[in-house]
């Protein structure tokens, strides 16, 4: 079958890859795709994944089976909608669905009608109020603007002048939705789960990423400056309660709202004292987190999203490796950074998996804020980061920065 991927990053990167493997599949095309995946892919630089109409009749007149989008934006904005509309088969929800990711009110509203576990929040609509709720609250305080922020729209503050600063920067003009969140403490994860309406089947491998910008997670947020999975810490009865109390109900939770979600769901989970809580809902892969799960997963993804929509049972086969993911960004990021430096020194058999790069006269140059994923595995999380941090040693440029403690929680 053909098969289309929406999307130019490292996510996108690694879903062309892994379909490659798969059987099923002989055909791959990317809109728009990067320079890095021509060897598993068609690109088609020339649509923007922003352009509907045209992705539409590309899929139409190619004979596209299924669509696979990995962005948020077109997920938000309605592709899967259109591509339906055209009896073209996507692996993404709607947009209505798609509002889990897209509004961070819609998703705390849906959790406290639900009584899925997560912390409290207040929302606000306009700075002055905002300012006044600063003087009183409980710090630290999370910030979140509510809509797509690209993974930089939280701001955690401990004391009343980061709030402020926090404030100024979230809402550049007076109106504006923030939510102001309980802070939470304890360890994160991410659980990527395969849903089809009412029917929800988790990875049975969880990854964590390191979302701050420097190492021992100092530093702004990030859109993820690496990952590595499995987690050997977090033990299956965590694995199982996240099931229990909020992979399955939040699908339920969809179904009873008239929401139809068929994609994957990202669950951003926290572990506190009272067990699993969920700090974010992502309506797609977690990037950098595909890059490593993806990487592990022996079985075939096509034959999963194919048995998704049959509700036909799903059994993951994962290597006995694990994987460390460790992300180069442009010196600078997630603030203002430079692009056009050149980059060397890397492979594209699955060892690295490209974010911001394009080719000019046959030289990749950095043209985004993450760049590269160098991947290492092993048999376990201390091999796999060796292997990760050698493939990083290999890359050669004067304007990447990366963190130097990407999967430390888990080496003892």
């Amino acid at each position: 079958m053909k098969v289309l991927v929406i999307g130019a990053g490292g996510r996108e990167h690694v879903l062309a890859h892994k379909l490659s493997q798969s059987p099923l599949v002989n055909e791959i095309h990317a809109i728009p795709g990067n320079d890095a995946m021509l060897d598993v892919a068609i690109i088609h630089t020339e649509i923007a994944e922003t352009d509907h109409e045209k992705i539409v009749t590309f899929a139409r007149q190619n004979e596209i089976a299924w669509t696979i989008i990995g962005p948020e934006q077109p997920l938000t904005e309605g592709l899967t909608d259109k591509l339906q509309a055209a009896d073209i088969k996507v692996f993404g929800p709607n947009q209505d669905a798609a509002q889990i990711e897209g509004s961070k009110l819609f998703a705390k509203q849906l959790m406290e009608k639900y009584k899925i576990p997560t912390a409290e929040y207040k929302e606000i609509t306009n700075k002055h109020n905002a300012l006044q709720y600063i003087e009183s609250c409980e710090y630290p305080v999370v910030l979140k603007k509510d809509g797509l922020a690209a993974g930089k729209g939280v701001i955690i503050a401990s004391n009343y002048e980061e709030a402020q600063a926090g404030v100024e920067t979230l809402y550049p003009e007076e109106e504006g939705v923030v939510v102001f969140e309980q802070y939470l403490e304890g360890e994160e994860f991410s659980l990527m789960t395969m849903v089809n309406g009412d029917y929800a089947v988790p990875f049975d491998c969880i990854a964590q990423d390191h979302k701050r910008a420097y190492d021992n997670d100092q530093g702004p947020n990030t859109g993820g400056m690496g990952a590595y999975c499995p987690v050997p810490h977090i033990d299956e009865s965590i694995l199982k309660r996240t099931n229990d109390d909020i992979a399955q109900p939040i699908a339920q939770a969809m179904v009873k709202e008239g929401y139809s979600f068929f994609g994957v769901l990202y669950i951003g989970a926290i572990i506190t004292a009272d067990g699993p809580k969920v700090i974010e809902f992502n309506a797609r892969f977690g990037d950098p987190e595909a890059q490593v799960l993806l990487t592990r997963m022996e079985s075939d993804l096509m034959q999963h999203i194919i048995d998704l929509e049959a509700k036909a049972p799903i059994n993951f086969e994962w290597k006995d490796n694990a994987v460390v993911g460790v992300m180069l960004a442009s010196k600078g990021y997630p603030g203002q950074y430079e692009k056009g430096h050149q980059v060397s020194g890397f492979n594209l058999n699955g060892d690295y998996f490209i974010s911001g790069l394009k080719k000019e006269n046959d030289v990749y140059i950095t043209s985004g804020g993450r760049v590269i994923l160098a991947l290492g595995e092993g048999e376990n999380i201390a091999k796999a980061k060796d292997n990760a941090y050698e493939a990083v040693d290999k890359i050669e440029s004067e304007g990447l920065f990366y963190r130097k403690d990407i999967s430390n929680k888990a080496i003892k």
